[in-house]
Protein backbone atom coordinates (compact mmCIF):
# COMPACT_ATOMS: atom_id res chain seq x y z
CA UNK A 1 0.00 0.00 0.00
CA UNK A 2 2.83 2.69 0.73
CA UNK A 3 4.41 1.97 -2.21
CA UNK A 4 1.45 2.39 -4.25
CA UNK A 5 1.07 6.22 -2.91
CA UNK A 6 4.78 6.58 -3.76
CA UNK A 7 4.96 5.02 -7.16
CA UNK A 8 3.39 7.58 -9.07
CA UNK A 9 5.87 10.50 -7.52
CA UNK A 10 8.78 7.87 -8.05
CA UNK A 11 7.23 7.32 -11.44
CA UNK A 12 7.82 11.54 -12.14
CA UNK A 13 11.92 11.69 -11.74
CA UNK A 14 14.18 10.43 -14.11
CA UNK A 15 14.58 6.55 -13.93
CA UNK A 16 18.14 6.44 -11.84
CA UNK A 17 17.01 9.09 -9.42
CA UNK A 18 14.18 7.12 -8.57
CA UNK A 19 15.90 3.97 -8.15
CA UNK A 20 18.22 5.64 -5.70
CA UNK A 21 15.36 6.87 -3.80
CA UNK A 22 12.97 4.10 -3.64
CA UNK A 23 16.23 2.49 -2.11
CA UNK A 24 16.41 5.32 0.74
CA UNK A 25 13.10 4.20 0.54
CA UNK A 26 13.27 0.58 1.67
CA UNK A 27 14.21 0.93 4.88
CA UNK A 28 11.17 2.73 5.63
CA UNK A 29 8.98 0.48 3.79
CA UNK A 30 10.35 -2.41 5.84
CA UNK A 31 9.09 -1.46 9.03
CA UNK A 32 5.53 -2.00 7.54
CA UNK A 33 6.30 -5.22 5.90
CA UNK A 34 5.03 -8.48 7.83
CA UNK A 35 7.50 -10.82 7.76
CA UNK A 36 6.37 -13.91 5.55
CA UNK A 37 5.98 -17.55 6.89
CA UNK A 38 8.58 -19.69 5.98
CA UNK A 39 9.17 -21.60 3.20
CA UNK A 40 12.38 -23.37 3.51
CA UNK A 41 14.20 -24.22 0.13
CA UNK A 42 17.76 -25.83 0.55
CA UNK A 43 20.26 -25.64 -2.82
CA UNK A 44 23.64 -24.26 -3.70
CA UNK A 45 24.61 -26.10 -0.14
CA UNK A 46 23.02 -23.24 1.32
CA UNK A 47 19.29 -22.94 3.37
CA UNK A 48 17.54 -20.26 1.92
CA UNK A 49 14.59 -19.25 4.53
CA UNK A 50 12.06 -18.49 1.23
CA UNK A 51 13.14 -19.55 -2.34
CA UNK A 52 12.20 -15.15 -3.41
CA UNK A 53 15.09 -13.21 -4.04
CA UNK A 54 16.26 -10.34 -4.98
CA UNK A 55 18.05 -10.17 -8.37
CA UNK A 56 21.31 -8.03 -8.97
CA UNK A 57 21.48 -4.83 -10.27
CA UNK A 58 19.39 -3.35 -7.49
CA UNK A 59 21.62 -2.75 -5.02
CA UNK A 60 24.80 -2.44 -7.21
CA UNK A 61 27.48 -1.50 -3.99
CA UNK A 62 25.88 -3.11 -1.20
CA UNK A 63 24.67 0.19 0.37
CA UNK A 64 21.18 -0.89 0.96
CA UNK A 65 21.32 -4.55 2.60
CA UNK A 66 19.42 -4.73 5.59
CA UNK A 67 16.43 -2.26 4.49
CA UNK A 68 16.27 -4.74 1.79
CA UNK A 69 16.73 -7.70 3.70
CA UNK A 70 13.52 -6.17 5.74
CA UNK A 71 11.24 -6.55 2.96
CA UNK A 72 11.12 -10.64 3.34
CA UNK A 73 13.38 -11.94 0.62
CA UNK A 74 14.95 -15.39 1.41
CA UNK A 75 18.03 -14.05 -0.18
CA UNK A 76 19.76 -11.03 -1.80
CA UNK A 77 21.86 -10.86 -4.55
CA UNK A 78 24.27 -7.83 -4.44
CA UNK A 79 26.55 -5.91 -7.07
CA UNK A 80 27.53 -7.06 -9.85
CA UNK A 81 30.98 -5.25 -8.98
CA UNK A 82 34.49 -5.06 -10.24
CA UNK A 83 38.09 -5.02 -9.00
CA UNK A 84 38.66 -1.80 -9.61
CA UNK A 85 36.04 1.29 -9.51
CA UNK A 86 34.78 1.89 -12.81
CA UNK A 87 31.80 4.77 -13.61
CA UNK A 88 29.43 2.69 -16.02
CA UNK A 89 27.90 4.06 -19.07
CA UNK A 90 27.30 7.55 -19.28
CA UNK A 91 23.28 9.24 -18.05
CA UNK A 92 20.76 8.48 -18.85
CA UNK A 93 21.19 4.70 -18.61
CA UNK A 94 17.72 3.57 -17.63
CA UNK A 95 14.64 4.07 -19.48
CA UNK A 96 10.89 2.89 -17.98
CA UNK A 97 8.92 1.24 -20.49
CA UNK A 98 5.36 1.18 -18.36
CA UNK A 99 3.04 0.08 -20.68
CA UNK A 100 4.58 -3.20 -21.29
CA UNK A 101 6.07 -3.26 -17.51
CA UNK A 102 9.14 -3.42 -18.40
CA UNK A 103 13.01 -1.28 -18.44
CA UNK A 104 15.78 -0.95 -20.53
CA UNK A 105 19.21 -0.45 -18.58
CA UNK A 106 22.45 0.06 -19.96
CA UNK A 107 24.43 0.95 -16.78
CA UNK A 108 27.93 -1.09 -17.85
CA UNK A 109 28.54 -2.68 -14.66
CA UNK A 110 28.91 0.64 -12.97
CA UNK A 111 31.02 -0.22 -9.72
CA UNK A 112 32.53 1.66 -6.22
CA UNK A 113 35.64 -1.39 -6.94
CA UNK A 114 35.92 -4.92 -4.98
CA UNK A 115 37.22 -2.37 -1.49
CA UNK A 116 34.83 -0.24 -1.46
CA UNK A 117 31.89 -3.00 -2.11
CA UNK A 118 33.36 -5.01 0.93
CA UNK A 119 33.58 -2.09 3.06
CA UNK A 120 30.01 -1.40 2.34
CA UNK A 121 29.17 -5.25 2.82
CA UNK A 122 30.66 -5.08 6.40
CA UNK A 123 27.83 -2.35 7.56
CA UNK A 124 25.56 -4.99 7.58
CA UNK A 125 23.95 -6.44 11.07
CA UNK A 126 24.94 -9.57 11.63
CA UNK A 127 22.19 -10.59 13.39
CA UNK A 128 20.39 -10.43 10.32
CA UNK A 129 20.27 -13.75 8.87
CA UNK A 130 19.71 -13.74 5.66
CA UNK A 131 21.62 -15.56 2.78
CA UNK A 132 23.85 -13.07 0.51
CA UNK A 133 25.35 -13.28 -2.85
CA UNK A 134 27.09 -11.10 -5.05
CA UNK A 135 27.38 -10.85 -8.95
CA UNK A 136 31.07 -10.17 -9.79
CA UNK A 137 32.23 -8.90 -13.24
CA UNK A 138 35.15 -8.16 -15.26
CA UNK A 139 36.53 -4.44 -15.56
CA UNK A 140 35.89 -2.85 -19.11
CA UNK A 141 39.30 -2.53 -20.16
CA UNK A 142 40.35 -6.31 -18.83
CA UNK A 143 40.44 -8.03 -22.24
CA UNK A 144 38.44 -11.85 -22.38
CA UNK A 145 41.96 -13.14 -22.33
CA UNK A 146 42.45 -12.16 -19.11
CA UNK A 147 38.78 -12.21 -17.26
CA UNK A 148 39.47 -15.12 -15.16
CA UNK A 149 42.25 -12.86 -13.06
CA UNK A 150 39.35 -9.92 -12.29
CA UNK A 151 36.75 -13.17 -10.92
CA UNK A 152 39.45 -14.44 -9.47
CA UNK A 153 40.28 -11.12 -7.57
CA UNK A 154 36.69 -10.46 -7.01
CA UNK A 155 36.16 -14.02 -5.50
CA UNK A 156 39.58 -13.79 -2.71
CA UNK A 157 37.95 -10.65 -1.78
CA UNK A 158 34.50 -11.21 -1.43
CA UNK A 159 34.87 -15.05 0.20
CA UNK A 160 35.23 -14.47 3.97
CA UNK A 161 31.91 -12.46 3.93
CA UNK A 162 29.25 -14.00 1.32
CA UNK A 163 27.49 -17.24 0.73
CA UNK A 164 27.68 -17.49 -2.67
CA UNK A 165 29.15 -15.46 -5.81
CA UNK A 166 27.54 -15.46 -9.14
CA UNK A 167 29.61 -15.19 -12.57
CA UNK A 168 28.17 -12.37 -14.68
CA UNK A 169 29.05 -13.51 -17.96
CA UNK A 170 26.00 -11.76 -19.84
CA UNK A 171 25.80 -8.67 -19.37
CA UNK A 172 24.91 -6.95 -22.91
CA UNK A 173 26.16 -3.76 -21.80
CA UNK A 174 29.90 -4.57 -21.28
CA UNK A 175 31.52 -4.71 -24.94
CA UNK A 176 32.42 -8.88 -25.60
CA UNK A 177 31.29 -10.09 -22.55
CA UNK A 178 28.90 -11.99 -23.84
CA UNK A 179 31.63 -13.59 -25.58
CA UNK A 180 33.04 -15.43 -22.32
CA UNK A 181 29.72 -17.84 -22.97
CA UNK A 182 31.54 -19.47 -25.74
CA UNK A 183 32.11 -22.85 -24.64
CA UNK A 184 36.15 -23.09 -25.00
CA UNK A 185 36.43 -19.60 -23.17
CA UNK A 186 34.27 -20.45 -20.39
CA UNK A 187 35.39 -23.87 -19.79
CA UNK A 188 38.78 -22.51 -19.04
CA UNK A 189 37.27 -19.40 -16.72
CA UNK A 190 35.85 -22.13 -14.72
CA UNK A 191 38.65 -24.42 -14.42
CA UNK A 192 40.51 -21.20 -13.33
CA UNK A 193 37.45 -19.97 -11.28
CA UNK A 194 37.18 -23.60 -9.24
CA UNK A 195 40.92 -23.78 -8.94
CA UNK A 196 40.93 -20.24 -7.20
CA UNK A 197 37.75 -21.64 -4.72
CA UNK A 198 39.49 -24.64 -3.56
CA UNK A 199 42.55 -22.90 -2.35
CA UNK A 200 39.97 -20.69 -0.67
CA UNK A 201 38.00 -22.59 0.79
CA UNK A 202 41.66 -24.84 2.22
CA UNK A 203 42.58 -21.15 3.52
CA UNK A 204 38.94 -20.20 4.91
CA UNK A 205 37.59 -23.49 6.24
CA UNK A 206 34.48 -22.91 4.25
CA UNK A 207 32.77 -23.40 1.40
CA UNK A 208 31.35 -20.42 -1.15
CA UNK A 209 29.12 -21.52 -3.95
CA UNK A 210 30.16 -20.46 -6.96
CA UNK A 211 26.65 -19.31 -10.05
CA UNK A 212 26.67 -18.52 -13.29
CA UNK A 213 24.31 -15.82 -15.02
CA UNK A 214 23.72 -16.40 -18.27
CA UNK A 215 21.54 -14.83 -21.29
CA UNK A 216 18.21 -15.51 -22.10
CA UNK A 217 19.17 -14.95 -26.19
CA UNK A 218 21.17 -18.16 -26.60
CA UNK A 219 20.22 -20.64 -29.37
CA UNK A 220 18.66 -24.17 -28.23
CA UNK A 221 22.27 -25.85 -28.65
CA UNK A 222 23.96 -23.42 -26.85
CA UNK A 223 21.87 -23.60 -23.61
CA UNK A 224 22.60 -27.40 -24.02
CA UNK A 225 26.06 -26.90 -24.36
CA UNK A 226 26.25 -24.34 -21.73
CA UNK A 227 24.63 -26.55 -19.50
CA UNK A 228 27.46 -29.33 -20.09
CA UNK A 229 30.35 -27.38 -19.49
CA UNK A 230 28.50 -25.63 -16.02
CA UNK A 231 28.04 -29.49 -15.18
CA UNK A 232 31.85 -30.27 -15.66
CA UNK A 233 33.00 -26.92 -14.21
CA UNK A 234 31.45 -28.00 -11.20
CA UNK A 235 29.38 -24.67 -11.23
CA UNK A 236 26.89 -24.77 -7.81
CA UNK A 237 24.23 -22.82 -9.54
CA UNK A 238 22.78 -21.05 -13.22
CA UNK A 239 20.96 -17.83 -12.74
CA UNK A 240 19.12 -17.76 -15.79
CA UNK A 241 18.56 -15.49 -17.10
CA UNK A 242 19.98 -11.66 -17.71
CA UNK A 243 18.65 -9.23 -19.30
CA UNK A 244 17.96 -9.46 -23.19
CA UNK A 245 18.71 -7.03 -26.27
CA UNK A 246 15.59 -8.20 -28.23
CA UNK A 247 12.82 -6.16 -28.25
CA UNK A 248 10.04 -8.44 -28.90
CA UNK A 249 7.05 -7.24 -27.30
CA UNK A 250 8.01 -3.57 -27.17
CA UNK A 251 8.54 -2.75 -30.59
CA UNK A 252 6.44 -0.08 -31.05
CA UNK A 253 7.22 1.68 -27.24
CA UNK A 254 8.73 5.02 -27.51
CA UNK A 255 11.84 4.25 -25.60
CA UNK A 256 12.41 0.68 -27.32
CA UNK A 257 15.11 2.28 -29.44
CA UNK A 258 17.13 2.65 -26.55
CA UNK A 259 20.78 0.40 -26.41
CA UNK A 260 20.36 -2.08 -22.88
CA UNK A 261 19.33 -5.15 -22.00
CA UNK A 262 15.48 -5.37 -21.48
CA UNK A 263 13.99 -6.53 -18.43
CA UNK A 264 10.45 -7.05 -17.11
CA UNK A 265 7.40 -8.46 -18.51
CA UNK A 266 8.58 -8.67 -21.95
CA UNK A 267 11.59 -11.29 -21.31
CA UNK A 268 9.42 -13.67 -19.29
CA UNK A 269 8.68 -16.42 -21.77
CA UNK A 270 12.25 -16.03 -23.20
CA UNK A 271 13.64 -16.26 -20.08
CA UNK A 272 11.46 -19.53 -19.19
CA UNK A 273 11.96 -20.97 -22.21
CA UNK A 274 16.10 -20.84 -21.15
CA UNK A 275 15.01 -22.41 -17.58
CA UNK A 276 12.87 -25.31 -19.19
CA UNK A 277 15.89 -26.76 -21.80
CA UNK A 278 18.74 -26.12 -18.25
CA UNK A 279 16.27 -28.07 -16.77
CA UNK A 280 15.54 -31.03 -19.39
CA UNK A 281 19.59 -30.76 -19.86
CA UNK A 282 20.46 -31.28 -15.76
CA UNK A 283 18.21 -33.37 -14.70
CA UNK A 284 18.32 -31.59 -11.30
CA UNK A 285 21.74 -32.11 -11.27
CA UNK A 286 22.67 -28.10 -10.86
CA UNK A 287 20.40 -25.90 -9.07
CA UNK A 288 18.35 -23.15 -11.25
CA UNK A 289 17.59 -19.57 -10.38
CA UNK A 290 15.04 -18.31 -12.43
CA UNK A 291 15.00 -14.97 -12.73
CA UNK A 292 13.32 -12.37 -15.76
CA UNK A 293 10.06 -11.25 -16.03
CA UNK A 294 8.74 -12.49 -12.78
CA UNK A 295 5.47 -9.80 -11.86
CA UNK A 296 3.19 -11.92 -9.76
CA UNK A 297 2.63 -15.09 -7.61
CA UNK A 298 2.03 -17.07 -10.57
CA UNK A 299 4.90 -15.96 -12.85
CA UNK A 300 7.23 -17.19 -9.66
CA UNK A 301 4.94 -20.66 -9.79
CA UNK A 302 5.74 -20.64 -13.85
CA UNK A 303 9.82 -20.03 -13.27
CA UNK A 304 9.54 -23.51 -10.44
CA UNK A 305 7.31 -25.43 -12.86
CA UNK A 306 10.07 -25.03 -15.45
CA UNK A 307 12.35 -26.53 -13.10
CA UNK A 308 13.91 -23.52 -10.75
CA UNK A 309 14.44 -23.73 -7.57
CA UNK A 310 14.77 -20.46 -6.52
CA UNK A 311 13.25 -17.32 -7.90
CA UNK A 312 14.83 -13.29 -8.28
CA UNK A 313 12.80 -10.31 -9.09
CA UNK A 314 13.76 -7.03 -10.02
CA UNK A 315 11.98 -4.72 -12.10
CA UNK A 316 8.70 -6.88 -10.90
CA UNK A 317 9.28 -4.76 -7.92
CA UNK A 318 9.78 -1.54 -9.50
CA UNK A 319 6.14 -1.83 -10.80
CA UNK A 320 4.62 -3.43 -8.16
CA UNK A 321 6.03 -2.83 -4.69
CA UNK A 322 7.20 -5.19 -1.69
CA UNK A 323 4.05 -6.76 -2.06
CA UNK A 324 5.10 -8.77 -4.93
CA UNK A 325 7.96 -10.40 -2.64
CA UNK A 326 4.80 -11.51 -0.64
CA UNK A 327 3.02 -12.64 -2.90
CA UNK A 328 5.57 -14.87 -4.47
CA UNK A 329 6.61 -16.44 -1.59
CA UNK A 330 2.77 -17.04 -0.88
CA UNK A 331 2.30 -18.87 -4.28
CA UNK A 332 5.58 -20.69 -3.95
CA UNK A 333 4.66 -22.28 -0.20
CA UNK A 334 0.84 -23.13 -1.65
CA UNK A 335 2.51 -24.86 -4.71
CA UNK A 336 4.87 -26.46 -2.18
CA UNK A 337 1.73 -27.52 0.03
CA UNK A 338 0.15 -29.00 -2.90
CA UNK A 339 2.80 -31.21 -4.02
CA UNK A 340 3.70 -32.26 -0.78
CA UNK A 341 0.54 -33.55 -0.86
CA UNK A 342 0.14 -35.37 -3.85
CA UNK A 343 3.50 -37.14 -2.76
CA UNK A 344 1.45 -38.57 0.04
Amino acid sequence: MLYALARPLLFTLDPETAHNAALRFAGLAGLFTPQPPPCPVHAMGLDFPNPVGLAAGLDKHAEHADALAGLGFGFLELGGVTPRPQPGNPRPRLFRIPDARAIINRYGLNSVGVDAFVVNLLKRKKERKIVVGVNIGKNKDTPNERAADDYEICLEKLYPHVDYVTLNISSPNTAGLRDLQESKLLSELLRKIHAKRERLRDRHGHSVAVALKIAPDLADAEIRDMAAVARRGKIDGIVATNTTVSRAGVESQPEAFQTGGLSGAPLRERSTRVLRILSEELKGEIPLIGVGGILSGADAVEKIDAGATLVQVYTGLIYRGPELISECISACLAKSRTANTASR
